[in-house]
């Protein structure tokens, strides 16, 4: 646990991408490998994602975005849905005690489709940790990527038909100026623990460039130890974007 507890003084030399993502699977399997309802993975996965941020927020890691609900998940049985959300509202209800994490804590996706309670958690947190200075993190709830290049598309429309804006006006910088990131890095490293091997609908847009790492290894088993061995890996990789 010694290496865990604390960021260590050769940190601030190494190389480290200053926005991950990271997407949360497997709960389930894991759940399923030892015969306990699927639920029991989440709850275990939850623990392993407040885990994953402090430890992150302790190395200098400036944005870490988590996939919690995908758009898609809605697609799952009504009590996996409902566990989820629960453990959710359970993570905004304790917020309030991670205020020494100095971590600013964002809800990325479509909130309209989540229960205003929920909503107003989110929102309270959001309003409550806008101050820190330490590492920014984005959960993404009900989000897809395509849904958010869509709404942004939709949002510079309105613009040109409202003439604000002419069609030739519109460049890269000003459609990621609508995406839910907007004013972040984009991801240097997009990590998929679990064994799959697809981007399954997530930051479709800011990870044009990113540099993804597969892990055969399910996400409520995921571990600093995990995370530093795919940083070593990222810190390896030559980064040309485009280039020679």
């Amino acid at each position: 646990m010694g290496m865990f507890a604390k960021a260590r003084p050769e940190d601030a030399a190494r190389v480290l991408p200053n926005h991950i993502g990271v997407i949360m699977d497997g709960n389930g399997r894991w759940a399923k490998k030892r015969g306990l309802p699927r639920r029991m993975g989440h709850s275990k996965g939850a623990k392993t994602f407040k885990e994953i941020c402090r430890y992150c927020n302790k190395i200098g890691i400036k944005y870490l975005t988590a996939y919690a609900f995908s758009t898609e998940n809605w697609k799952r049985p009504q009590e996996e849905v409902d566990a989820i959300m629960e453990l959710l509202k359970e993570y905004l209800q304790d917020a309030h005690n991670y205020k020494d994490e100095n971590i600013k804590t964002r809800f990325i996706g479509d909130r309209s489709a989540l229960s205003d309670e929920l909503v107003r958690l989110m929102e309270d947190a959001e309003r409550e940790s806008a101050g820190a200075t330490g590492m920014t993190l984005n959960i993404a709830i009900n989000y897809g990527g395509r849904d958010e290049i869509v709404r942004a598309a939709r949002s510079l429309a309105e613009q040109v038909k409202n003439g604000r804006l002419q069609p030739g006006d519109i460049d890269e910088a000003m459609l990621s100026s609508q995406m839910y990131t907007a004013g972040q890095d984009d991801p240097d490293l997009i990590i998929r623990p679990s064994g799959e091997y697809r981007t399954s609908n997530f930051l479709l847009w800011q990870s044009a460039y990113a540099e993804y790492i597969f892990m055969d290894i399910l996400w409520p088993d995921f571990t600093p130890r995990q995370l530093e061995r795919a940083l070593a890996e990222y810190a390896g990789r030559n980064r040309r974007f485009g280039g020679v």
